[in-house]
């Protein structure tokens, strides 16, 4: 396990847990529900945090973005007009590179609009930024955002808030067997166990937000994503026994009374 290394780009984290920063009830809540969770690495919506005025609550304040890593968002852009001011600003104000793109397509179902989404992509990259990119399941168009020079690419399991867990297994596993940039699982995830099978099956990586800010405990919750990203990864390190369409006996044949 000392040599399962998870790096983006240019980045090593420890976690292969990624926690976003938004929907809880106050930053204090956050700050400690993104140390429960493990994660070195949070997201951060530029278009809905304060970072500029000193007179209100600002996130830097409760977590160090010296001491973890900030992944600016472009959550609540619907073009990649939007999109690419949107990251521009994030640059600018904190220096970052990395950064995450989502495209929005619509407002009530907030599945990514893909064309607008490969559009900024290819700016983005050749503006130098690294790119991790919110997209659909579709294996082409994920082999396509990989094409056009994606950090990383993030399926949705299911639609954004939905905690519906993963819907399309097998075109997850295409995405994942196809790409050679990491995986990670962005959108729909509801519980622990979700993020388990996500891990099982070969992500790289999973995003978590409203399970974690939305329950009862916020962090219980944060702490039990961190044990079963870390058991899912194990799993699939691991090797998991083929599945049979008969009984195998756990006991030895040979050597009956």
């Amino acid at each position: 396990m000392k040599k399962d290394i998870f790096k983006v780009s240019n980045q090593t984290l420890r976690s292969r847990l990624i926690v976003g920063t938004g929907k809880y009830k106050n930053f204090k809540e956050t700050a400690r529900a993104v140390k429960a969770s493990g994660a070195d690495m949070v997201t951060v919506a530029v278009r809905r945090v304060n970072i500029l005025d000193k007179k209100k609550p600002i996130l830097t304040d409760y977590l160090n973005p010296k001491k973890i890593k900030y992944l600016p968002n472009t959550a609540g852009c619907f073009n990649s007009e939007e999109a690419l001011r949107t990251l521009r600003l994030a640059r600018e104000m904190g220096g970052w590179k990395m950064v995450k793109l989502e495209v929005l397509g619509d407002k009530e179902t907030l599945y990514p609009d893909m064309i607008e989404t490969l559009k900024a992509t290819k700016i983005l990259v050749k503006e130098g930024f690294k790119v991790l990119v919110y997209c659909s399941d579709d294996p082409l168009l994920a082999r396509e955002l990989e094409f056009l020079g994606a950090s990383a690419i993030m399926p949705l399991a299911s639609p954004i808030g939905s905690g519906l867990g993963i819907q399309n297994k097998i075109n997850l596993s295409i995405i994942i067997r196809n790409s050679k940039v990491p995986i990670i699982v962005d959108a729909g995830i509801g519980t622990p166990s979700d993020s388990t099978i996500a891990m099982e099956m070969g992500c790289d990586a999973v995003l978590v937000n409203s399970a974690i800010a939305k329950a009862k405990n916020p962090i219980l919750m944060a702490e039990s994503f961190k044990n079963s990203v870390i058991s899912g990864r194990q799993a699939f390190l691991a090797g998991r026994m083929h599945k049979l369409f008969y009984a195998d006996a756990s006991s030895p044949s040979k050597g009956l009374i």
